[in-house]
């Protein structure tokens, strides 16, 4: 790809990685320099308005359906037919871009492979650029990958049996320390999607397909309107013919939840869905209503299931919406990860993973994410068995739901409360996880689950709002701060035994303990736990 080159591209900082200069050439840093100059000024704008709209939320426990955008809800419009390659997406697996998971997942079975820069990959510089190469390579046929420690390969397999790339960039909160324009970072965001953009646009469109995105972490229909004048100056500067960009957004935050119709409006003539993403959902709400008292007190996480009435509300509100305005409604996680151990522990999870897909393919969904390729068969069963032949469901319009805005943020409607066993499990995997992602590593199995770091947000936010909402478990005892350390510090002892004092040293456990007690303790609430953690990634 080669385009006209303005002054001034982005400037590295950060050691060589092998083949680097196949991804940061001065054509790709020059029009990520131009992405920054165009769109950081707006990225900073709507940063400072979600500010403003969190402290309307502290001021009035409330949220509304907008009245200033009610023609766009009545109006009479559709979003751009999906390509071919994104009609049927019944089946999407997720996962970071290392060489591994970029063979597994393309070959996984799975209609849609969620390439991801943003939750399931820490943004070390090595996983951001290798992490880009990897796919350029994929589209060039010439990955391959051997395991050191078992000497097994892996290739892919014929074209017409790989997944549809869609790419997840880092949200807009994320800078890229090692890129700057003009003395300042580049959002992580125009980082991600500018080397990508720029270089495999036009390798997508000659192999049938496109360059796919999913947009995480929308908080308003402005922020939609920001990609999609992205969109638009990306395909005119590199002579992509307008509207070959798809966007599917995650709508994962509860103030998104209120605009799902403006957004795929702002987005119409590139959007191709939105996507339910439960435990980043679950954290916007701790963090949005986190002081509204005890009506908004979320219980244990795992307690917090797809058939709770505010989660069928965002559900069910959804499919209604995607399908009205033509777009594809694409369901939840399955993070559960197979035991090659325990045949029992995998009945009972496959058991429940079938439920939850048969629920999603019943309710109206065209498709669902899985986090492991041994789900993939399972999930596919529950939408084969709705759809057949037919690529997606989206003729179902589910006129019969209605949601009122209090439903959405009905947390009381749920009969549980947090326990002590929640708290005990939200610093496990909270710690845990941090001490992986602080090694580099997005996407972690702890306890049988496939985690990433919307978990331990919402650990965090939980252990933050039980204390300050002055939670009393089942047991008698209160959530507090020197509960919370004393369970800490016994997860780091119980950590030490398990790993042997060697490999307890050689990783970054006492950091991951002191950041989620900073994060879970400090008064001020971090906006993003990625952010603190960001400053202490090496490379």
């Amino acid at each position: 790809m080669s385009a006209p080159a303005p002054s001034s591209p982005a400037i590295v900082d950060a050691p060589s990685l092998p083949r680097q200069d196949e991804v940061l050439t001065e054509a790709a840093l020059a029009f990520v320099a131009e992405l920054h100059r165009r769109f950081a000024p707006r990225r900073d704008e709507l940063l400072a308005r979600r500010a403003e709209r969190r402290a309307e939320i502290a001021r009035t426990s409330h949220l509304d359906f907008l009245p200033d955008t009610a023609q766009v809800r009545e109006g009479e419009w559709q979003v751009a037919p999906a390509p071919a390659a994104l009609n049927d997406r019944r089946v999407e697996i997720t996962g970071p871009t290392d060489r591994k998971m970029t063979i597994n997942a393309l070959n996984s079975g799975a209609r849609v492979w969620l390439a991801d820069f943003e939750d399931a990959s820490a943004p070390t510089w090595e996983n951001v650029v290798l992490g880009q190469l990897n796919l350029i390579d994929a589209y060039e046929r010439r990955i391959d990958f051997t395991d050191p420690r078992t000497g097994k390969a892996y290739a892919l397999r014929p074209a017409d049996e790989l997944a549809t790339v869609v790419m997840r960039p880092r949200g807009w909160h994320l800078e890229e320390r090692h890129l700057t324009v003009d003395g300042r970072p580049v959002p992580g965001a125009l980082a991600d999607f500018g080397l990508y953009f720029f270089h495999n646009a036009q390798r997508l469109i000659d192999l049938g397909k496109g360059p796919y995105f999913y947009l995480p972490k929308t908080e308003s229909h402005l922020e939609a309107r920001l990609w999609n004048d992205i969109f638009v100056f990306a395909q005119d500067r590199l002579g992509i013919p307008q509207g070959t960009v798809r966007a599917t957004v995650l709508i994962e935050t509860i103030t998104a939840a209120y605009e799902m119709e403006e957004i795929l409006y702002e987005l119409r003539d590139h959007a191709s869905g939105l996507n339910a993403g439960r435990w980043d959902y679950l954290f916007s709400i701790v963090k949005n209503f986190r002081d509204g008292g005890e009506k908004f007190v979320l219980p244990d996480r795992n307690a917090v299931t797809m058939t709770a009435p505010f989660m069928r509300a965002y559900t069910e509100l959804l499919v209604r919406t995607c399908h009205k305005r033509g777009a594809h409604a694409i369901g939840g996680m399955a993070a559960f990860i197979p035991s090659r151990k325990d045949a029992e522990a995998n009945r009972v999870a496959f058991e429940k993973v079938k439920a939850d897909k048969d629920r999603e393919a019943n309710d109206g969904f065209d498709g669902s994410w899985v986090a492991h390729p041994d789900l993939v068969p399972i999930a596919m069963a529950s939408f084969d068995a709705v759809l057949g032949d037919k690529p997606n469901q989206k003729d179902r319009l589910r006129e019969d739901v209605s949601v009122a805005p209090g439903e959405l943020i009905a947390i009381d409607s749920l009969d549980a409360k947090p326990t002590y066993e929640g708290l005990r499990n939200a610093v496990q995997v909270g710690i845990r996880y941090i001490e992986a992602w602080l090694r580099g590593l997005g996407a972690v199995g702890i306890f049988g689950l496939m985690e990433d770091a919307a978990t331990a947000e919402i650990s965090r936010s939980q252990v933050w709002q039980w204390i300050n909402a002055g939670v009393v478990f089942e047991n008698g005892e209160r959530a507090t701060a020197e509960l919370t350390r004393r369970i800490a510090a016994d997860e780091l002892a119980a950590i030490r035994a398990e790993t042997g004092d060697e490999a307890f040293a050689a990783g970054k456990w006492q950091e991951a303990h002191d950041l989620f007690l900073q994060v879970s303790l400090d008064a001020d609430y971090a906006d993003f736990l990625t952010l603190p953690a960001y400053a202490r990634l090496t490379g």
